[in-house]
């Protein structure tokens, strides 16, 4: 037994003594003092001393203790009643209405005690409950600091600028990045809309509301923006929704990546690009004049030594005329890849350009024995493209498969599946393939596997796709075939 059992044992042993005590003096009074005469006063008074250990018992003991004790009590003043006082039943019923009080006072007051404890119980197990509620909220509040601080020391390490907006897209926080992407602190830019706090927001203002709106989930891409400084910024943005737990939106969340001086390099890049392209499209053209004039020239000397000869003239100006006419397609190739049209953008239904693509090369496909198929899904989205272009692209893909194909026969199929924010559109044949190494030339100017090829209709073919803001896959297997899939980008519901 511990320690504190055995002292609220003892003490629970010198109380029950101290009762018996009280309970076995008060009876002696009763027995030593006589009832009649000058000390019945005594008496009464000696009766009323009863309630004294019967009190003492029900509070130390509770209801059990209360009762037993006015019951003894009830039994030892009954004893004496009947011995010197008439009996229980003596003058008045005073002394069993008396006996009765001692078993009834003993009861409750020691019910009142028990329910004090019990209520004192309960308050202690409340209070424990609230003393283990607060720990944790202590604990949880350390956390929640914790990861706070941890969150904010996050953003104040990144280096891309980080804005949190309200669902009303005025700015709530902006990390230190922002501030100096934006040229301003936060307090200043708390709680304006981003247009408020920039010259020239870049639509991003319009994106956010997009988002907010729920016209968006996320969306990403690049644009430039311009301080209230005057300084022109590229940035990659990346706008997304922010949500509780319950799913409830709180606002956005804008990412801002500072994309100048990778623009610069990308700018500096494509020049190099450029001049190189230009050095081997000029090596192209050369190489693609060169020929043709030299047999001109040989066939011009043909004409000056035939001496005359009817026939020698008329086969050598028919080969200068053949050449003429191939020196006038490359040169046609070349004006039409260096001065494209701009595309005239709007939304494109996808079957109804792969309906009149079929159309145009189903006979010359035929001809080749070579069939075509397609299969179109109704869902499919429209796209943005300018019709006319998107056409000449397809027409080229599947005439170079079916020259492919030339003399073996096979067939091309199409179809169609939507893709993110794309249509993905895809010829694939069964021809011969391309072999692996060739792969990275096919889209160069002037490279061809044909002996009348220009070598420009693939170089206008991912052109096209460019211009779209699409792009193009290829996929071949020597002996077994080619695919190219175009991607050109879905029509949004302003297009429609």
């Amino acid at each position: 037994m511990s320690a504190q059992g055995t002292a609220r044992s003892g003490s629970a042993y010198r109380d029950a003594v101290s009762i018996a005590a009280l309970l076995a003096t008060i009876t002696g009074l009763h027995l030593v003092t006589d009832p009649s005469g000058q000390w019945a006063s005594m008496h009464l008074l000696y009766r009323r001393l009863f309630y004294v250990p019967i009190l003492y018992a029900g509070f130390v003991f509770g209801r059990r203790g209360g009762a037993v004790t006015g019951l003894a009590a009830a039994v030892l003043y009954g004893f004496h009643a009947q011995l010197s006082m008439g009996g229980l039943l003596g003058p008045g019923l005073d002394n069993l209405y008396e006996t009765v009080s001692f078993v009834v006072l003993g009861s409750l007051f020691g019910w009142m005690r028990d329910l004090a404890d019990m209520r004192t119980a309960d308050l202690r197990i409340v209070s424990s409950q609230l003393q283990r509620a607060y720990h944790k909220l202590e604990e949880r509040a350390l956390q929640l600091s914790s990861v706070q601080e941890y969150t904010q020391a996050i953003l104040r390490s990144v280096t891309a600028g980080v804005m949190t907006l309200g669902p009303d897209g005025s700015i709530v926080t902006a990390n230190p990045a922002a501030e100096r992407l934006l040229g301003q602190r936060e307090p200043d830019l708390v709680p304006r809309r981003i247009q408020a706090v920039l010259a020239d927001d870049g639509g991003l203002d319009a994106d956010v509301s997009k988002v907010l709106a729920g016209r968006a989930p996320r969306i990403v891409r690049e644009t430039k923006i311009v301080t209230r400084n005057g300084k022109a910024v590229h940035v990659q943005v990346s706008i997304s929704r922010m949500r509780d737990a319950e799913g409830r939106i709180l606002g956005a969340v804008v990412a801002l990546e500072d994309m100048s001086e990778v623009k610069a390099l990308t700018d500096q890049l494509i020049r190099s690009d450029r001049l190189a392209a230009m050095g081997e499209l000029t090596a192209g053209v050369a190489h693609e004049v060169r020929n043709p004039l030299g047999i001109i020239r040989a066939s011009v000397q043909l004409i000056e030594e035939s001496n005359g000869d009817p026939e020698r003239i008329a086969e050598a100006t028919s080969v200068v005329k053949q050449e003429i006419d191939r020196l006038d397609r490359v040169i046609k190739a070349l004006l039409d890849f260096g001065r494209p049209s701009a595309p005239a953008f709007r939304a494109v239904k996808v079957a109804d350009v792969i309906d009149d693509v079929v159309l145009f090369t189903r006979r010359f496909a035929r001809e080749a024995h070579v069939s075509i198929s397609y299969d179109i899904p109704p869902d499919i989205p429209y796209v943005r493209a300018d019709p006319d272009q998107m056409k000449q692209v397809f027409v080229n893909l599947i005439s170079n498969a079916v020259q492919a194909m030339q003399g073996r026969g096979g067939s091309i199929s199409l179809s169609a599946r939507a893709d993110g924010g794309f249509v993905a559109i895809r010829v694939e044949d069964d021809g011969p393939g391309i072999p692996e190494a060739e792969l990275p030339k096919i889209f160069d100017p002037f490279y061809s596997t044909k002996d009348d090829g220009t070598g420009l209709g693939l170089t206008m073919v991912h052109r096209i796709v460019d211009d779209h803001d699409g792009y193009i896959e290829v996929a071949s297997r020597v002996g077994e075939g080619t695919s190219f899939t175009v991607y050109f980008p879905a029509a949004t519901g302003s297009e429609d």
